[in-house]
């Protein structure tokens, strides 16, 4: 099943994401849902839902977040928030809302709104799968929605009560000790991660190889993971805090002449929204997708995130 609605017979279907795509969609539609705590059954975490419908016309979502919120992140949730979406509420339309997410970042962090467009490949029920992030203008959604979109997190927008701030902290992690991964976004190159005996066999034999399925295996994980061992090293040596360190992988990685696969892989290691986090109960917060690459490549050491709480 395809992200777009029958194109006709006539003109070629216009590109996924694409802003011809976009002008097709666009239809005078109205506000049905404004939900600022919209819930997803299973999932931590909540964002605004914007629903803009219209008889005949695809139905139009609008998930808003702010940056740091507690529970399940937009990008990581998406397959799911999404599915949830189109079953509660458009459960007759044969393809799942328009999927927009508008991020937004706290007062003075310096760092400005991102609005992206989520083509999904195919859908299992009411899961959509495979994801595909676009930048879409504010104009573009405006005229996508066909009614006004509003910028905020909503008047009902409850923040969850302040709880200990634990540290964060990076370090360096044996990958053949992370849990094994349960990738839900690459099915087909990625069906049930990685037994505990080929772990240990691509220890003794990794590979290199890159491959053209999914982003996870565009590039060498042992090359990155090399790298950002070296940030870490020297981001202790100058005192760089956990925030910073991202930026700081940046500019180590564009010194060093890393490629654009590289330079991206390199950032999402530490990034503080992306980074690999294993957790006890439940084998990661973040980074199965990553973990199972590595795992597959026989990388030894990477760098993960840690939240540590002083006692």
């Amino acid at each position: 099943m395809s992200d777009d609605l029958p194109a006709g017979s006539a003109p070629a279907p216009a590109a996924p994401g694409g802003p011809d795509e976009l002008r097709v969609l666009a239809a005078p539609r109205q506000l049905a849902v404004d939900e600022a705590m919209f819930t997803a059954p299973g999932l931590p975490g909540t964002f605004r839902l914007q629903l803009f419908t219209a008889p005949g016309a695809r139905a139009v979502a609008v998930a808003t977040q702010i940056g740091g919120e507690e529970g399940m992140g937009l990008m990581n949730g998406v397959e799911r928030y999404a599915g949830a979406v189109w079953e509660r509420h458009c459960p007759d339309q044969e393809v799942p809302p328009v999927w927009v997410e508008w991020q937004l970042w706290p007062e003075g962090s310096g760092r400005e709104a991102r609005l992206r467009r989520v083509v999904f490949a195919g859908a299992d029920g009411y899961r959509p799968c495979g994801p595909r992030w676009t930048a879409i203008t504010h104009e573009e959604l405006q005229d996508l929605a066909g009614a006004p979109v509003a910028a905020d997190r909503g008047d009902g927008y409850v923040p969850r009560p302040a709880e200990v701030e634990p540290q964060l902290v990076f370090g360096e992690f044996a990958v053949a000790r992370l849990a094994r991964p349960r990738p839900f976004r690459e099915p087909g190159c990625m069906p049930a991660g990685v037994r505990w005996w080929r772990r240990w066999a691509r220890q003794v034999l990794p590979r290199r190889g890159v491959r053209a399925c999914c982003w996870y295996h565009g590039g060498d994980w042992h090359t990155v993971s090399a790298m950002a061992l070296d940030v870490l090293q020297r981001a202790r040596a100058q005192g760089v805090e956990a925030d910073d360190v991202e930026e700081f992988a940046v500019a180590h990685a564009a010194a060093a002449g890393a490629t654009g696969w590289e330079s991206e892989a390199l950032a999402t290691l530490f990034s503080i929204a992306d980074a690999i986090q294993p957790a006890r109960e439940t084998g990661y917060i973040n980074g199965q997708h990553r973990a199972q690459a590595m795992l597959e490549a026989g990388v030894r050491r990477t760098v993960v995130l840690h939240h540590v709480y002083e006692t």
